[in-house]
């Protein structure tokens, strides 16, 4: 990983969303009616993203959350500078929760789009699609239909993709709706909501970061 540390504002991340709505074609091409954050990173580029998708439909899009754990649990990892280090394997913590296991709500026919921070080595998001793909073969099975009969779409959205050899390979269908507003090379990036001193310092160093990277 470079040296470089890239500090990342909440006004930058507002704007790469805005900007990657409009270049994508998000909510015309490929009209998400299911967001899924990853837990931490994943929870505040989702909201930010919902509204820009209301803005285009007229509705909100329902958010669910799941915990998923690759980083390594260190000391200040993330923080006070210690950088967070990748993991081998990672750890479902928390799962899709509609109202509890009587009250699954069905995923099938949907299209539904996972949320993240950051596209690192891609082991989370990977698992993260492997799993649900999972659950709604077992769902379509349960309804007595062939995998992949439901017609159900899944699209990824990230803040940042790092530009560097990947540890798995998604499928061909979801490549296909992989929308990463930014791609940075492998630095450590650090973002707004990891800042535990003083936000305003953290904005500074954000706009310094952006100006010498351009």
């Amino acid at each position: 990983m470079a040296d470089t540390k890239l500090y990342i504002s909440y006004n930058q991340i507002h704007q790469l969303i805005e900007n990657a709505v409009d270049n994508f074609h998000m909510g015309e091409d490929f009209s998400p009616d299911l967001m899924i954050a990853i837990g931490g990173g994943g929870f505040i580029p989702a909201r930010i993203l919902r509204s820009f998708l209301k803005a285009k439909r007229g509705h909100n899009i329902p958010i669910q959350a799941i915990g998923l754990s690759l980083y390594e649990e260190l000391p200040n990892a993330g923080q006070d500078g210690v950088p967070e280090v990748p993991g081998v394997q990672v750890t479902k913590t928390q799962w899709l929760n509609f109202g509890g296991a009587d009250s699954l709500v069905s995923l099938l026919g949907r299209k539904i789009l996972i949320v993240d921070e950051v596209d690192d080595s891609r082991k989370t998001l990977v698992y993260a699609v492997a799993e649900l793909l999972k659950d709604i073969e077992e769902q379509e099975r349960k309804k007595g239909l062939q995998p992949g009969e439901s017609g159900t779409e899944i699209g990824i959205f990230v803040v940042y993709n790092k530009d560097k050899p990947k540890a798995g390979d998604l499928p061909e269908k979801v490549m296909d709706r992989y929308y990463a507003a930014a791609t940075t090379p492998d630095r450590w990036l650090s973002f707004p909501w990891d800042c535990t001193t003083d936000i305003a310092e953290h904005t500074e160093l954000a706009k310094k970061s952006f100006s010498t990277s351009m």
